[in-house]
């Protein structure tokens, strides 16, 4: 099994139900308050860890009581935290969630995630071998995550970029992506194409050789060298999307690093994330291997 290499973010998810989002100037009474540590590299960690992976990852919290919990929490799911930084005097990384309806709203005050430092993503590779896995995402400052994906792939890793929350300025790092995992809406941002076809075809003249499309209850789409695969996801009653996204790219990077072949590590990936949505919260409602197995 081949090692996974991470470099994100960790926040501490303030979330709470709410029937609708507040008009300006309005208070409404909301519901089922809670904290979970979230963010989207230490979700996907946390994915990783849960899901079988060898996984390190990188990162930076404050040196606040939020921190120390979103480090003992990646720690209890076995992920390898030596190389995420506690930066004194700062924050750590906050997300304010309104979840509506099961689906969600995010706000983000990005702390100590705004600290990465060149230095930081060194170490994190120092035992990198070719062939290891570089998974990162787009809550970290976009010169640190091209600076990562550069990197790895001198190192000969296989590199996997979720372009959450989408920014085009990553596109300049694109020739260092082997597999890019976009919904709709960030493929559309990403490739100025909303049809998933001809964004993904806009996006390999960028550089990207894979891409896989997350569409929600939809399924996924997978794209290589313009030939299309559609996979379906099973249907259940979402409760709350958060992290579901996450999960399945911690799920197909575990089951990469196993040596699955791509359509079956998608399949995997497409039911971790599934069962993720029937459960509330970030990090908490990511399924175990033997949950998961049970429903395969």
């Amino acid at each position: 099994m081949k090692k996974i290499f991470i470099l994100g973010s960790l926040n501490m998810d303030l979330v709470i139900n709410s029937p609708y989002m507040p008009m300006s100037g309005e208070t409404l009474k909301g519901s089922g308050f809670m904290t979970n540590a979230g963010g989207k590299g230490a979700n996907q960690a946390a994915a990783c860890g849960k899901l079988g992976g060898d996984i390190y990852m990188a990162g930076c919290v404050g040196d606040d009581e939020f921190g120390k919990t979103m480090v003992s929490n990646l720690k209890n799911n076995k992920v390898h935290t030596d190389n995420i930084r506690i930066i004194e005097q700062q924050t750590s990384g906050i997300a304010v969630i309104i979840v509506i309806n099961g689906d969600n709203r995010i706000i983000l005050d990005e702390g100590a995630n705004g600290r990465v430092e060149k230095k930081d993503i060194e170490k994190l590779l120092e035992t990198a071998e070719i062939g290891d896995i570089f998974l990162t995402q787009l809550e970290n400052h976009i010169d640190m995550i091209g600076y990562g994906l550069k990197l790895a792939k001198e190192k000969g890793l296989y590199t996997i970029l979720n372009p959450a929350p989408a920014n085009s300025e990553i596109t300049g790092y694109f020739k260092y992506v082997d597999l890019l995992t976009p919904n709709e809406s960030e493929l559309k941002l990403l490739s100025g194409v909303e049809d998933i076809a001809e964004g993904s075809k806009a996006l390999e003249k960028m550089g990207i050789k894979e891409t896989v499309v997350t569409m929600g209850s939809r399924g996924y789409a997978y794209i290589k060298s313009g030939n299309i695969f559609y996979g379906q996801c099973k249907k259940v009653k979402a409760v709350d999307t958060t992290a579901a996204g996450d999960t399945f790219c911690g799920a197909l990077a575990v089951q990469l690093s196993k040596g699955t072949e791509m359509k079956e590590a998608l399949k995997f990936a497409s039911l971790s994330a599934t069962i993720s949505v029937t459960r509330k919260g970030a990090q908490i409602s990511i399924p175990t291997l033997d949950e998961v197995l049970k429903e395969y």
